[in-house]
């Protein structure tokens, strides 16, 4: 998995971190049970202070995507095939759905070209639930 951050963006690292590692599970890059790197080594290896990756991972935490051990440091604890999402998972993620999508209305998008958006990203990940499709997509 490599990291891609923008250190000039107005998004903050840790959430930049985030945002990368759920995307490498969604596209298939990691897998449940991958191990990620140490706090320590992927600050080293990103050039910024380890308490920001801590916060990013502690975050993946809470969203239930990551396990923390002491031995074993971080490791994916689920991907697009590990099942159902966890009970109020779908409300969030709604809500943030919610503000993306107006923030899309705001700027002018209609409907037609946010649902075209949406099938192209979710095209793109290599790694769905199972029985899941795209539209469009052959069967």
């Amino acid at each position: 998995m490599i990291l891609t951050l923008d250190l000039n963006s107005e998004i903050p690292i840790y959430q930049q971190i985030r945002d990368r590692v759920v995307e490498a599970v969604a596209a298939g890059e990691l897998a449940e049970g991958a191990a990620l790197p140490s706090t320590r080594q992927l600050a080293a290896d990103l050039g910024i202070n380890f308490h920001t990756v801590n916060k990013a991972y502690d975050l993946l935490r809470r969203e239930g995507l990551l396990l923390l051990n002491r031995k074993s440091g971080a490791v994916v604890r689920r991907d697009a095939r590990s099942g159902p999402p966890e009970p109020g998972f779908t409300d969030d993620w709604g809500a943030r759905l919610r503000t993306l999508l107006a923030e899309a209305t705001v700027q002018g998008l209609d409907g037609a070209a946010v649902l075209a958006a949406c099938g192209r990203t979710v095209g793109g990940f290599r790694v769905r639930p199972e029985g899941a499709r795209v539209e469009g997509e052959s069967v």
